[in-house]
């Protein structure tokens, strides 16, 4: 990968595609104005010289004022405003990332976890706040209360299996006591700060 971004640089690419690239490890979005497909031709007749090879199943091509693209966990590309319904260009945290947090929670709250309650609770917070702490960028209004949704009607199931409870446990473990004193975090609103902002203080 650093020999296709160096050969990039030395070829003036930014200036002839009228483009950037942005990288991590592995992974690329080049951001052209207007020459998207042939920054993206060249990209795969450079890859090719240099041995290289592009995942062609993550290889798109976007029109980002009018359609997302995912990069890194986020959903980059239009918006629209929650309450005023306005268009805007932003980011938020993608679907795909929200669904593999909920499978992570998902697996805390297994029927078959006897854990005490308090160590079940430190597991899904952990979880909670290294998500959050990495999504804290853009628009993560919605993303945050789905999860918070999620979290609620998982944690009353799980609580009411265990306590052989005849129903959900909707009225013996309400939101308020959940995200109470039950002691589960929420993340909307956010009322703590990531992990590694709380070192440095």
């Amino acid at each position: 990968m650093n020999r296709f971004l160096k050969y990039w640089r030395h070829k003036g690419c930014g200036t002839a595609f009228a483009a950037h690239i942005v990288s991590y490890a592995d992974d690329f979005v080049i951001l052209s104005r207007g020459r998207a497909t042939a920054a993206l031709d060249w990209t795969r007749r450079v890859m090719e010289q240099l041995g290289l090879s592009l995942n062609e199943a993550k290889t798109t091509l976007r029109d980002a004022r009018r359609e997302r693209f995912d990069f890194l966990g986020y959903s980059f590309g239009p918006h629209r405003h929650r309450r005023t319904g306005r268009r805007y260009l932003g980011a938020s945290p993608s679907k795909k990332s929200v669904l593999r947090l909920k499978g992570k929670l998902h697996e805390v709250l297994r029927p078959d976890n006897v854990g005490a309650w308090p160590e079940v609770r430190d597991r899904l917070n952990l979880l909670l706040e290294g998500w959050a702490g990495y999504f804290n960028y853009g628009n993560l209004t919605p993303a945050y209360r789905a999860i918070d949704g999620y979290v609620c009607t998982r944690v009353q199931w799980f609580l009411a299996r265990r306590h052989k409870l005849p129903n959900r446990g909707v009225g013996r473990f309400p939101w308020r006591k959940v995200f109470g004193e039950l002691g589960v975090l929420r993340l909307w609103p956010r009322t703590f700060a990531p992990p590694l902002l709380k070192a440095m203080r």
